[in-house]
């Protein structure tokens, strides 16, 4: 379950503040301050109780004040005078439903990059930069509410995902296996193995020779979203040191979390797609990114090491100021 608040100023375009609410990749509650509310946006959505939906409408209203006044107090502490400035808020928690290992984590970030994080082991903020030391001293302070913030993260948030799986069980809980196929842009090209249409992203790839994983000469790439909810992703190997009769010897491997059964694709060099069907898929791939960049700047404008798509919105408002 994650959670992402985006306040924006210096830009007409978009809203004051956005919200999106994503639980397993899937958006599943939206809002922003010209709408003025929240709505649902899966229809097993609209079967929780509406307080709930109610919670996030207040929480939407009062954030867009906050973010507001967060901005402005940080314009002033990076000596900004004007501009198009970003504050963003990811946060939310993980429940492994084989081992109920539990995590949780809340993350900020201003103008594309970190500003502070809270560290659930020592229930204190961890400073990014020397402009959040001032926003870690009055918030290390408020130790009643970093006790309440580390109880919602690994007690309430936990919880609050097991009943969203619970109401979209059909849709959030099914798991879709790839297409998985071999790419490759000239004979002295890497070899890209692409998986893609697959649900959740919850997958690991990589190449094997002779049975065991490779480290070297392999490039990972990240698990993307598509358009349609599932994702891709690829990963490449350098064949430069690989002769043509040892290709045999490897296969790209694709692991569904919690499934057994691997998907095999053999380095086959009659099943490898050349040239046009290269460029294709990195088409696909352009395509992808940027319908993601085109559903609001919060998407675009993401801070360093966070890998997917930016998710807004909390159930309680952190009810102090900058």
């Amino acid at each position: 379950l994650k959670f992402f608040y985006t306040g924006l100023s210096g830009d007409q375009t978009w809203p004051e503040f956005i919200g999106v609410t994503v639980v397993n990749g899937v958006e599943v509650i939206y809002c922003d301050s010209n709408i003025g509310g929240a709505e649902p946006k899966q229809d097993w959505m609209r079967n929780i109780e509406l307080k709930d939906m109610d919670q996030y409408s207040n929480e939407c209203r009062t954030s867009h004040s906050t973010f507001n006044t967060a901005i402005k107090s940080l314009m002033q502490s990076f000596n900004q005078t004007g501009g198009v400035h970003i504050y963003q808020r990811m946060f939310g928690c993980e429940w492994d439903d084989e081992t109920a290992e539990v995590n949780g984590y809340d993350q900020y970030g201003y103008d594309g990059e970190d500003f502070i994080e809270f560290d659930l082991k020592t229930e204190t903020w961890i400073t990014a930069t020397p402009q959040a030391v001032t926003t870690k001293n009055k918030w290390d302070n408020d130790r009643a509410y970093n006790v309440q913030e580390k109880n919602y993260l690994t007690q309430v948030c936990p919880d609050q995902l097991k009943k969203y799986l619970n109401y979209g069980r059909t849709s959030l809980l099914r798991t879709d296996r790839p297409s998985v196929s071999l790419f490759q842009k000239t004979p002295s090209s890497p070899v890209s193995c692409h998986a893609t249409g697959f649900y959740p992203d919850r997958a690991m790839m990589f190449w094997r020779k002779d049975g065991e994983d490779l480290h070297e000469d392999v490039d990972r790439g990240e698990i993307l979203p598509n358009h349609d909810g599932t994702f891709q992703m690829s990963v490449d190997l350098k064949l430069s040191s690989v002769s043509p009769e040892d290709r045999r010897r490897y296969d790209c491997v694709f692991q569904f979390s919690g499934v057994k059964e691997d998907i095999i694709t053999k380095l086959d060099q009659a099943e490898i797609r050349t040239n046009r069907g290269k460029r294709e898929i990195r088409s696909a791939s352009a395509l992808t990114l940027l319908a993601g960049c085109i559903t609001g700047v919060f998407i675009c404008k993401r801070w360093k090491g966070e890998e997917q798509m930016f998710l807004l919105i909390r159930l309680k408002v952190f009810q102090t100021s900058l």
